[in-house]
């Protein structure tokens, strides 16, 4: 009995040899393949081909694409790894029309930066110049002086910043095709209302009303005017009740002075 276990041991020794010679090589693979990982990992870090090669930007009108890239601070040489996204959003929210940043990394070397902008509600007309006023309030200093603004309408004699401000947040709660529907506003005070306006509109007609509560006053336009006849002049009151104040005519003032 105890000879037949004996040869049993025997003819499993060679198998169970066998089978540690497997483990050992699979560990010395593992060991191996672990070892050219990290020095394929290493050498990626130090060479070029971990480096951002392309910036993309997405969402600027006003803010020109070579800004953004040139003041990301992500060229030359830095690492898709490395850089910081927190230090280029702070970066280029120093801009005063950018309003939020968002950085994403595209693989394998390309960095895709989405720029949201303030918008531009109106221009602030001085000495020629077009100086755009952005939704925040805040005015550029920089003005293009060829530049003539074409989506928002332009403002005349807003000098006071708490007007401009206020004026701004007005103009931002108005719907844009209405607001595309100005062409000039004129601060044209009066002795019982220093903050009335003067609208051009581009359809022709010329609005009246005033900065405070401006957004609701100016909202039934469209409705008020699809009632009136383009081709009588007047000024159309948009204040508590709208209403239209048709212009005199020169015949029409004619035969008064005479009755």
């Amino acid at each position: 009995m105890s000879q037949k276990k004996i040869i049993e041991i025997e003819e499993r020794i060679p198998t169970l040899k066998e089978r540690r010679r497997q483990r050992t090589n699979r560990r010395l693979i593992i060991y191996i393949s672990v070892f050219f990982l990290l020095m394929t990992v290493v050498a990626y870090f130090q060479s070029s081909f971990s480096h951002i090669k392309h910036v993309e930007v997405h969402g600027n009108n006003n803010v020109t694409e070579s800004w953004v890239i040139e003041n990301s601070g992500l060229f030359p040489d830095v690492s898709m790894w490395l850089y910081r996204g927190e230090d280029v959003q702070a970066t280029l929210l120093e801009h005063p029309e950018v309003a939020d940043v968002t950085v994403t990394r595209q693989w394998p070397n390309t960095i895709s930066i989405t720029i949201e902008e303030y918008q531009r509600i109106a221009y602030i007309e001085e000495e020629g110049r077009y100086i755009p006023l952005l939704s925040n309030g805040y005015t550029l200093k920089e003005a293009d002086n060829t530049f003539v603004p074409y989506d928002a309408p332009i403002l005349v004699g807003f000098y006071d910043s708490d007007v401009k401000a206020e004026i701004a947040k007005e103009l931002m709660e108005v719907s844009s095709s209405l607001r595309l529907r100005m062409s000039e506003i004129y601060l044209s005070p009066v002795d019982n209302d220093h903050q009335r306006l003067t609208i051009y509109m581009n359809d022709g007609f010329i609005v009246s009303s005033t900065v405070r509560r401006f957004a609701e006053r100016i909202a039934p336009y469209p409705s008020v005017v699809e009632q009136l006849d383009p081709s009588v002049e007047g000024i159309v009151h948009m204040r508590m009740n709208p209403y239209f104040e048709r212009f005199e005519s020169e015949e029409e003032e004619a035969g008064e002075s005479e009755g």
